[in-house]
């Protein structure tokens, strides 16, 4: 033991308490220099610039002049969200003029990820068209025009507005995603995206665009090779231009979302797709997503899911009748997911169960405003199984019975699951 104590005390020698001054040995864990900010690499800088608001990235910029130069390098502005509002109709914060004007004078050429938000007033909207206007030099890629509230740039001049979308569509000649709803955009607008985006464009949202005719979509949908995602009203939806997207030259759609919109009820006509049409679309891209929001009344889904629809994601934003569930049962195998805002009195237990039947692909649902037995609700989840990732429905929906209260609902429907599962608050 004595021998094993020297030799340890002989490689860690033991120093004194008390040592003079100028013997004192230096830690071998000394602290690392502060960090110069200053000198902080340019790729550095520029990231914490892009986590920062307008307001503190302008302040961060008078810290130095490294800084500085960081806050007017091209690549701090290739992404920028023109917030317009009106203190008198908005609470939220304006982008300042003077920096929009300075965006304008020294970023324009850098912007290329660009969207403008705009509060429900007419002269946010004009402001942004008058900012488009500007935009001369530009090589934009992304374009997104949003209504905060409701439609905004549909209380704009449309010459105004068609002549302010028009200057970006002739300049970019690189667009590649558009998102242009509820605005007054027209067909020869769009022959002017088209002669000069058509190689690029790839997404195009223009849901609620009253000026645009089934001819001018058609246009885009014959042109735009590399289309990916569209969006855009039922009344622009055709047979010619599901075909039109069906042929050899087009690159496979991805995503087909339409919006089924009536405003004035039983004073709207909707028109019936030929079953052939889908089937040519479903040929030519077979994994296309088919999504389908409708904000009818009852009295006008006479014209759909007569036939087999190719549908993948159907969105009831008013009652849907026992009828029409009846036939997405038996005419849309393809279902994904499926949200019904409101039914009625009646149980859907046949309904849904029918569903589950028919749609192999079902994977996510969710109920408000109706009702279910809790033995139908337990039959249809049995039969769909562990491939429901999203089962949203409120406690009131579920009608107690015979077999279920809902404590043993509880149980069995998590059983079937794989996982705990309760009714929601609120269904998303």
């Amino acid at each position: 033991m004595k021998r094993g104590r020297s030799a340890l005390n002989s490689k860690c020698p033991i120093f004194p308490y008390h040592e003079k001054p100028g013997k004192r040995h230096k830690p071998s864990f000394a602290l690392s220099p502060p960090t110069d900010w200053g000198n902080l690499p340019y790729h550095i800088v520029l990231q914490i610039f892009q986590h920062l608001s307008l307001v503190d990235r302008a302040r961060a910029s008078s810290v130095c002049r490294w800084w500085n130069d960081v806050f007017h390098m091209p690549d701090l502005w290739r992404r920028f969200e023109f917030e317009l509002n009106q203190p008198a109709t908005s609470y939220l914060r304006s982008t300042h003029p003077d920096l929009i004007q300075q965006i304008i004078k020294k970023h324009a050429q850098h912007l290329q990820y660009v969207s403008f938000k705009v509060d429900s007033s007419r002269e946010s909207a004009e402001a942004a068209c008058d900012i488009l206007s500007q935009l001369v030099n530009c090589t934009i890629k992304t374009l997104g025009l949003i209504s905060t509230a409701r439609s905004s740039f549909m209380d704009v001049s449309q010459a105004h507005f068609v002549s302010a979308l028009t200057v970006v569509f002739v300049n970019s000649k690189s667009l590649s995603s558009i998102k242009i709803d509820d605005t007054p955009v027209d067909d020869p607008s769009l022959k002017v995206l088209v002669a000069n985006n058509s190689d690029t464009l790839k997404l195009l949202k223009m849901s609620s665009c009253p000026h645009v005719s089934p001819a001018g979509i058609l246009c885009v949908a014959d042109q735009c090779h590399g289309l990916r995602e569209l969006a855009l009203n039922y009344h622009l939806l055709s047979d010619e231009l599901l075909l039109a997207l069906s042929s050899e030259k087009h690159v496979h759609l991805e995503h087909l979302r339409i919006d089924v919109v009536s405003e004035n009820p039983g004073q709207t006509h909707f028109h019936t797709i030929k079953r052939s049409s889908w089937e040519a679309l479903l040929r030519h891209s077979p994994k296309v997503n088919i999504v389908m929001y409708f904000f009818l009344y009852e009295e006008e889904f006479d014209p759909f899911f007569c036939e087999e629809t190719p549908v993948t994601h159907l969105y009831f934003g008013r009652a849907v009748s026992k009828e029409m569930l009846g036939r997405i049962g038996l005419n849309c195998p393809r279902l994904v997911e499926l949200v019904v805002c409101a039914n009625g009195l009646n149980p859907l237990d046949e309904e849904l169960i029918r569903i589950a039947k028919r749609c192999k692909s079902l994977t996510a649902i969710g109920l408000g405003e109706c009702e279910v037995t809790c033995s139908g609700f337990v039959e249809f989840v049995k039969m769909c199984g562990g491939r429901l990732t999203q089962l949203s429905i409120m406690e009131d929906v579920l009608i107690p019975d015979n077999s279920y209260n809902m404590e043993q609902l509880h149980s069995e429907v998590s059983k079937h699951l794989g996982r705990l599962w309760f009714p929601d608050m609120m269904p998303t």
